[in-house]
């Protein structure tokens, strides 16, 4: 079993760890021994349910133990797990399992008091038709609850139907696992707007892990707190994969709540708390921070969205972290850049770090020819931790990584004296909303499906909580439109942090001499 697969990290992780705290969830504590026949025994579960090597696992859930246990039990066995966003509506969901072919999906129903199922079935434009749980989705055969709703096959249910699986079968199909198997596929929407599914190997996914585990000098007395969702490859693949190369504890966040969660940090004594922006100014905002002692806490990473200038010195000073650092990535290759210990706080808040160990990054110009440091081009990179490539989409592949093996980022970056990656602008149109991307087609494609929208086009705008949030330009067709409308039209199929907060109407767009709208001239 190779310390380069899943299967072969749970188990080394158990052997040198076995009776140190691997997650707590509450009233759920488990031992890293614990955790190995756990996610053996969910493994199983999959197996009686037919799930083989090859086949999909969709996981729609927030943090929580029985997400770690579906996503590595599914890995065990050679499946590739696809998680979905908990924040997602019917349609992207719907569209997601579809083009993904899952063939299981696992679902918090009422987790935030929303209705999972009910989205997926009563979604706008959902086709019909097949004889599996959710009509219209032929591959998906079983759906189950992870325990809020009780709305289809229990979790308690699905792990005790094991016990029909042959002896030997676990084993068996545990070795068919190599480093080279597919491991994951992670949903990321487009300048097209219709989202791609981002493979990567089980090489890929564990070495990440490991990468963000040595730059964030994590270790087995490390206590974890996991803020970022467990869906998105942070939370997932530099938080989850990440504590178990190292040997640390694993602290599943449900929601983020600001005295909660430093009442939280406190009781557990978290030392390890990366996140977004979002998380931290909300922190340092709650009136009562005082009352709590965040002593413990040693090391975050902040990143994924503008960083307001005084944010790292207030997290050494108010949060009483020992370390901060900036990170950079992408779905497409999650661990880019991360701050070295030592950086000093002046210089941690001018770039994103330096690149990490084997991964190679150059800046070019339009022409592809390298640019001197200090100055601005488009972020290539080229290691083994960049994507496989999109699933069943060889066309977006071929245009995101050339002939030789370097991913085109969208992104303009410069590398300074030291070489720390600065990201400037992107070519990408996209922007971010409190860590998560927005890719403006996506919510343009959604509004244009409305009767009374002739064109639509997104742009993001500043906000001092989020950092960016969206803003809606409407060329209506005769007639009032009303923003409200359009805003509840959004929300019935796109997740909240994509839908605009703002609109406005107007009459025509500028347009260039070729036709294509010109955004910088919009603003509200």
């Amino acid at each position: 079993m190779s310390p380069d697969t899943v299967p072969g990290l749970v188990r080394e992780a158990a052997e040198l760890h076995a009776g140190a705290l691997a997650i707590t969830d509450h009233a759920v504590t488990l031992t890293y021994a614990e955790l190995y026949d756990a996610v053996r025994r969910t493994a199983t579960a999959y197996l009686a349910l037919g799930v083989g090597s090859g086949d999909r696992v969709a996981i729609w859930a927030p943090n929580r133990h029985e997400f770690v246990l579906a996503l590595l039990g599914a890995q065990m066995i050679g499946a590739a797990v696809v998680p979905l966003n908990t924040r997602y509506r019917g349609p992207e969901a719907r569209d997601v399992l579809e083009r993904s072919g899952a063939r299981v999906l696992l679902l918090c129903n009422g987790f935030l008091e929303t209705d999972y199922l009910g989205m997926l079935r009563d979604a706008p434009d959902a086709t019909v038709g097949g004889d599996g749980p959710i009509p219209g989705l032929p591959s998906l055969r079983t759906v189950i609850d992870l325990g809020f709703g009780g709305a289809a096959l229990g979790w308690d249910e699905f792990l005790a139907g094991g016990v029909r699986t042959e002896a030997g079968a676990l084993d068996a199909a545990i070795a068919g696992v190599t480093p080279d198997t597919l491991c994951d596929v992670l949903y990321t929407s487009g300048t097209t707007g219709r989202p791609k599914g981002v493979m990567s190997s089980h090489r890929q996914t564990v070495g990440i892990g490991r990468t963000w585990a040595e730059g964030a000098e994590l270790s087995p007395s490390d206590r974890y707190g996991i803020v970022s969702p467990f869906f998105h490859g942070f939370g997932y693949k530099a938080g989850v994969i990440a504590a178990l190369t190292a040997g640390s504890s694993i602290h599943p966040v449900l929601t983020f709540d600001p005295p909660s969660l430093l009442a939280w940090i406190e009781a557990e004594r978290i030392t390890v708390l990366p996140g977004a922006p979002t998380v931290f100014i909300g922190l340092l905002g709650e009136p009562q921070l005082s009352r709590f002692d965040t002593t413990s806490l040693r090391f975050a990473t902040c990143g994924a969205a503008t960083v307001p200038d005084n944010l790292f010195p207030r997290m050494l000073d108010e949060l009483h972290f020992d370390r901060v650092a900036q990170a950079y990535g992408l779905t497409e290759c999650l661990v880019v850049t991360m701050t070295r210990p030592g950086t000093p706080i002046d210089a941690i808040a001018e770039s994103t770090g330096q690149v990490v160990p084997g991964l190679a990054a150059r800046i070019v110009a339009p022409s592809g020819a390298d640019v001197p440091s200090g100055t601005d081009g488009e972020l290539l990179l080229r290691g083994p931790s960049v994507m496989l490539g999109y699933l069943d989409d060889e066309v977006a592949t071929r245009a995101a990584v050339d002939d030789d093996g370097w991913l085109h980022t969208g992104d303009v970056a410069h590398l300074d004296s030291l070489g720390g990656l600065k990201i400037t602008d992107r070519l990408k149109d996209m922007f971010t909303v409190g860590g998560f991307n927005v890719y403006p087609a996506e919510v343009e494609n959604t509004l244009s499906t409305h009767p009374d929208v002739v064109e639509a086009a997104v742009v993001g705008v500043p906000d001092d909580r989020l950092g960016e949030v969206g803003h809606a330009f409407i060329v209506p067709r005769e007639g009032a439109v009303d923003a409200t409308a359009l805003s509840t039209f959004c929300r019935d199929r796109l997740a909240n942090y994509k839908v605009p907060r703002g609109f406005s109407f107007v009459d025509a767009f500028p347009r260039t001499a070729s036709g294509k709208v010109v955004k910088r001239g919009l603003r509200p």
